[in-house]
């Protein structure tokens, strides 16, 4: 079974859950374990507000008023993307450098939630214009009785 879909959405925080409750949707539907579900859910929520944060001004100066989302479930596998159209990552780097956050921050912990809660991540910034991407990968497991699966 493979399922894929891609969602252009405004930088707004109204558009996170949207995000996350396709996924879940889709999860629920395809019959995958509710507890890899909810682990991919957190890290595409994670992803996805970090667009809307981070994904403002691109590197011409225009406003990125948009972010993608695109989920693949692929056999027993699912990836997920999130690119934005702001200034992507310093330097370009694949691999951001991911420090502690302080015990009372309210930000800084959403990509080392990603790292922890998928099986092998991506970081790094769209050719050309712009933007940072990040993507991740994770195992499925499912349930007992998958609905969209054959009998």
């Amino acid at each position: 079974m493979s399922i894929w879909w891609s969602l252009h959405l405004r930088r707004e925080a109204a558009s996170v859950p949207l995000a996350r409750r396709l996924l879940l949707g889709t999860m629920e539907s395809a019959g995958v374990d509710p507890d890899v579900s909810y682990d991919l859910s957190v890290a595409l929520t994670e992803a996805c507000a970090n667009a809307v944060e981070h994904g403002g001004v691109t590197a011409r100066g225009d406003a990125g008023e948009a972010y993608r989302v695109t989920a693949y479930l692929d056999g027993d596998q699912c990836r997920i993307e999130v690119s934005d159209s702001g200034p992507g990552f310093p330097g370009g780097t694949a691999r951001p450098a991911l420090r502690p956050a302080d015990q009372d921050a309210e930000h800084g912990r959403g990509l080392g939630l990603i790292q922890e809660l998928a099986d092998h991540v991506h970081f790094g910034n769209n050719p050309g214009p712009g933007g940072a991407v990040v993507s991740f990968d994770k195992i499925l497991k499912w349930r007992n009785s998958p609905s969209l699966l054959p009998a």
